[in-house]
């Protein structure tokens, strides 16, 4: 049963095509509109964010066990391989329920919602098998994508649908990282490419657990990272070892939650206190690190890598949606058909928090949300 409004037979989507440079997104203006399967939702896509996966996979950058410079998708190492091409992508959708299939109430149609985008293939809590919408299944980047119902969560609240669509994938990864550092109240955590989607989420979430963040990114970026809820901020630029002495006296941290890793990696295991944590979910400065394991046995260290996170944790996400405790930090919106510029403009890292994309007919300018 569809919502009174009529649901067309075909759509506009970008396919991503094969793995490669941007030549490989095809927007196209006949794509055909995906019917909701039992137990799934129609939703038209009113906005869908942007993230680093999209890009790495779309360049088959993730490499392999034997090999980090192998052309490889984001679930390497599985058994089979889910993505296959033409894929629509775009994992962070946000939009209204116009249709259900069967075994779902028609009273779902007209619900505004956002979407848990995580393929769990499996009951339990365990990830080691996890997928997501826009690379096991087609995603968001299109005017209407088909969902389990169950993972459209209605929303309440009054941010604007662009705004709503900056949390999902960045924020829950950052939540399943502290959960997996068992962050607690009180405890100090460094956050690495605190200005990117993920980065600046990790800030909120953190405090939001009643925790203390630091931050480091780039100098031009820190007044604005800052403004988010940071304690202290180090550039990028600037001898981190010394940086932190001065804002904690000389005392090691609880946790460091890494996303940028290459050359400064072994500091990171430094700055933690015996016993304390670090966490990865990400590698932009560099996958392939040193450091003295001697560090890690003899201080008793953890280390722990995160990707996505479990349904709990978007819940958790979804209540502090629901509740204000967290603010989007939208910067652009595009028109879905402008994809490469934004893309273009996601690689150059030339803004605070994250972009996003809309149907070219829902598109609505927006102002970043750091005023200065």
């Amino acid at each position: 049963m569809s919502d009174s409004k009529h649901v067309p037979d075909k759509m506009h989507a970008v396919y991503l095509t094969g793995h490669g440079g941007p030549e490989k997104l095809e927007y196209v203006e006949s794509a055909p509109v995906p019917s909701p399967a039992a137990g799934e939702v129609l939703i038209e896509v009113c906005a869908c964010g942007m993230n680093n996966t999209d890009i790495w996979v779309r360049e088959g950058a993730y490499g392999t066990d034997d090999d980090p410079d192998a052309t490889a998708s984001w679930r390497r190492g599985a058994d089979e391989p889910s993505l296959t091409f033409p894929r629509i992508q775009g994992a962070d959708i946000t939009g209204r329920i116009v249709d259900v299939g069967a075994g779902v109430d028609s009273s779902r149609i007209g619900e505004r919602v956002m979407v848990d985008f995580s393929i769990y293939n499996g009951d339990g809590v365990s990830l080691a098998d996890i997928d997501y919408i826009g690379h096991g299944r087609d995603g968001g980047f299109a005017e209407y994508a088909a969902v389990p119902s169950e993972q459209a969560y209605l929303c309440h609240s009054t941010m604007s649908d662009a705004e709503l669509a900056t949390f999902c994938c960045a924020y829950l990864t950052g939540e399943h990282m502290l959960d997996r550092a068992g962050l607690k109240a009180g405890e100090t955590v460094l956050i690495t490419g605190a200005s990117g989607g993920v980065g600046s989420g990790l800030i909120q979430l953190a405090r939001a657990r009643g925790a203390i963040p630091y931050a480091v990114c780039g100098r031009a970026k820190m007044d604005q990272v800052k403004a988010i809820g940071a304690e202290g901020v180090i550039a990028r630029e600037d001898d981190l070892t010394a940086g932190m002495y001065d804002m904690l006296g000389g005392t090691p941290l609880d946790c460091v939650a890494d996303l940028v890793a290459g050359d400064i990696f072994a500091e990171l295991i430094n700055l933690l206190r015996p016993e304390g944590r670090y966490v990865t979910a990400g590698a932009i400065g560099g996958a392939m690190v040193q450091v003295d394991l001697r560090t890690i046995y003899l201080k008793h260290l953890a280390i722990h890598g995160s990707s996505q996170g479990t349904r709990a944790a978007f819940q958790r996400l979804h209540r502090y949606i629901e509740d204000g405790v967290i603010k989007p930090l939208l910067w652009k919106t595009y028109p879905l058909s402008q994809i490469n510029q934004a893309q273009a403009d996601f690689k150059s890292k030339g803004y605070v928090g994250k972009l996003v994309l809309q149907p070219d007919t829902k598109w609505q300018l927006v102002e970043p949300w750091y005023a200065g």
